[in-house]
């Protein structure tokens, strides 16, 4: 048990004074199961205005819970006083908090035994509840009553799903009935706390944990469309999973990219309301990806996803069903398309989609996918134009050859664009001067919508 130079010297200053303290909570875990602690928390029998008293440079992040966040250099560690909470009426914050000398009080208001172990290097790893054992064991389980837990904050539940999928641990008996049970309680939890779990637990090894958050009843309150999607059936010879079971295998397909698996996730959320039956029984799904990317933006909206996450995830799930041929003209136009930072994402969405459609994931598009990547790696390397952006020609050349300011400015340089996708030698500035002027020259110097008048 190896802890940073800072936190053991946290810890010495405050024994030098006379307090308690050790590590707490998931660093103690982390360290248990040989990972690298992304957070060290410490907790404390000094009272916040000791452990003020005690360091130099302290911020109040937390005081009235107890928190003084301890600086050292640009680092900043959580040191909390040992508390008792008291009654939780919002579903997140208890309404008071009572400091407590006493460890073990401090450890009983904890959400689950393998978050419920301290450290430090004198007294050596503090474990009440049987946090090591259910490490051993690969269980996640409430401290005490799970329900009593869970009441405390109803986030929990969503949590022990993610910690299940972090891990590859499962989830304990009653702590698994005690979420089925109060699942409705989730609605108390913002949209903002939801969305993080939920980036967490599609980020991790086992994003097909999805499944428990809907056998739980949880996702009937924080992602209906996910219940349909699960409910629906694909009766066709491309599928041989309904929409949901399909999506858990594509999440799995693809890499852990917050953007992609939030897409993944969504792909196909359009199906359940575009979903056909022919007079054979073959059901069919047209339109569903532009249905889907429109129920995308709104689901991510609703959940407080940022804006970059959202264009992203919209635009991947409305193409994620487009059809690219492997030639190069057409991986241009398609790069030009979707645009260079999302078509990337984009091939390995596809990828992921084909590969969740049968058990052995090989089918004949997976195939022409994997000829598009090579191709568009060699476009790559020879850095083919495919946007304005990297054009050798720019509106400020066609001021400077007489192209009066306008409408038509941006319209010859779309078609020198498009002479470069086809073309991609022809994007040398001499080439592309000479053609913009002959096409400016063509329309007798007006813009396309003014030459169809």
């Amino acid at each position: 048990m190896k802890i940073p130079e800072d936190v053991r010297w946290i810890i010495g200053r405050l024994n030098q004074q006379g307090y308690e303290a050790c590590a707490v909570g998931g660093c103690v875990r982390d360290m248990l199961l040989g990972r690298e602690p992304e957070d060290w928390d410490i907790t404390t029998s000094a009272r916040p205005e000791q452990v003020k008293a005690v360091f130099g440079r302290t911020v109040d992040t937390g005081i009235a819970h107890g928190t003084v966040t301890v600086l050292r250099g640009k680092q900043g560690y959580e040191v909390t006083t040992y508390r008792i909470d008291g009654v939780y009426t919002d579903g997140r914050h208890p309404e008071q908090v009572t400091f407590t000398p006493s460890l073990e009080e401090d450890l009983k208001r904890r959400d689950f035994t393998i978050n419920a172990m301290a450290y430090n290097e004198t007294d050596g790893i503090t474990d009440l509840f049987g946090g090591r054992e259910d490490l051993s064991q690969k269980v996640i389980r409430c401290v005490g009553n799970p329900l009593h837990r869970f009441e405390e904050d109803a986030l929990r539940m969503m949590r022990a799903v993610r910690f299940a999928a972090q891990l590859g641990f499962s989830i304990e008996a009653s702590t698994l009935a005690a979420i089925r049970a109060l699942a409705p309680a989730i609605q108390k939890i913002s949209a903002e706390r939801i969305r993080m779990e939920l980036v967490k637990l599609l980020v991790s090894p086992h994003p097909e944990q999805m499944r428990l958050l809907y056998e739980t009843g949880l996702t009937a309150y924080i992602l209906p469309e996910f219940d349909r999607m699960m409910e629906t059936a694909q009766n066709t010879p491309y599928h041989c999973y309904s929409v949901g079971n399909h999506t858990l295998a594509v999440l799995g397909h693809v890499p852990p990219v917050p953007a992609l698996r939030v897409a993944a996730l969504l792909h196909d959320v359009g199906k359940p309301d575009c979903r056909r039956a022919d007079d054979k029984g073959r059901d069919h799904f047209f339109g569903h990806a532009g249905k889907g990317a429109d129920m995308a933006k709104g689901i991510l909206k609703r959940l407080k996803f940022d804006n970059d996450t959202l264009r992203m995830a919209e635009k991947l799930v409305r193409h994620h069903s487009d059809a690219i041929e492997p030639a190069e003209k057409q991986v241009r136009r398609m790069l030009n398309r979707v645009g260079e930072d999302t078509f990337p994402l984009l091939l390995l969405l596809m990828e992921g989609d084909n590969m969740g459609k049968t058990p052995d994931g090989t089918n004949e598009r997976l195939s022409r996918l994997r000829q598009v990547h090579r191709i568009y790696q060699d476009i790559l390397e020879r850095r083919d134009c495919v946007s304005l952006k990297t054009l050798e020609l720019t509106g400020d050349d066609l001021l400077a050859a007489g192209v009066p300011k306008g409408r038509q400015i941006g319209e010859i340089l779309q078609y020198c664009l498009e002479l470069v996708l086809e073309e991609p030698e022809k994007n040398r500035h001499e080439v592309l001067l000479r053609a913009a002027l002959e096409k400016y020259e063509e329309t007798g110097g007006k813009g396309a919508a003014e030459t169809k008048e």
